[in-house]
């Protein structure tokens, strides 16, 4: 039997990070004059942080291998996009906008494909993982191409497209990891045919 202990803990992991994207989304919402060198501080360390635990749940080896499937790509992705954040302190808002802007719609892209595939594998609500990942690709698409508009409500769209960010991940964690405790190593057919 393969342990579940490494799914557990990247499904709960990653339905954590998704309650810190909406919180510190909910904080941005609430306070938009907030700093702009705290902002980026914050977004690159969420970034780099949110990388890793991605890289853990690709790694976990969940039984569908459907939330995780391209979560090596966009962990990498993340921790880069985080130093990018941590090193571009001054010009912080438009980049950080434009940094989360091209992870959210990246990751509303790929979302959208594991909606299909969940669809495929007969979960009943794979058009809901399909709806907020296309609602997720037009907030990243609107941080995209409208960086430079007034800074509180550019402020305020981050905090909207942060919570939306955590509202994806964690509708897809909760819809497509099943943790099954008796489940076989990968290689379970071929350690049979050996005996």
């Amino acid at each position: 039997m393969r342990s579940v202990i490494p799914i557990k803990t990247a499904k709960i992991i990653n339905i954590l990070t998704s309650v810190c994207l909406c919180v510190f989304g909910i904080i941005i919402i609430a306070m938009p004059d907030i700093s702009e060198k705290v902002i980026g501080i914050t977004v690159g360390i969420l970034l780099i942080i949110s990388g890793v635990f991605k890289l853990g749940g690709y790694f976990s080896k969940d039984l569908f291998r459907l939330a995780f499937q391209y979560d090596l790509q966009l962990g990498i992705a993340l921790i880069v996009f985080g130093i990018g954040v941590l090193v571009k302190t001054q010009e912080i808002i438009n980049f950080v906008c434009i940094v989360f802007g091209i992870s959210i719609f990246v990751d509303g892209l790929f979302k959208a494909s594991i909606a299909f595939d969940a669809k495929k594998f007969g979960i009943k609500r794979w058009y809901v993982i399909l709806t907020v990942a296309l609602v997720g690709c037009v907030a990243g698409a609107l941080l995209i191409f409208f960086p430079s508009e007034s800074l509180r409500a550019l402020i305020i769209l981050l905090g909207v497209s942060l919570i939306w960010e955590g509202i994806l991940n964690a509708v897809v964690i909760l819809n497509t990891v099943k943790i099954v405790k008796h489940q076989m190593p990968d290689n379970f057919p071929d350690s049979m045919s050996r005996k």
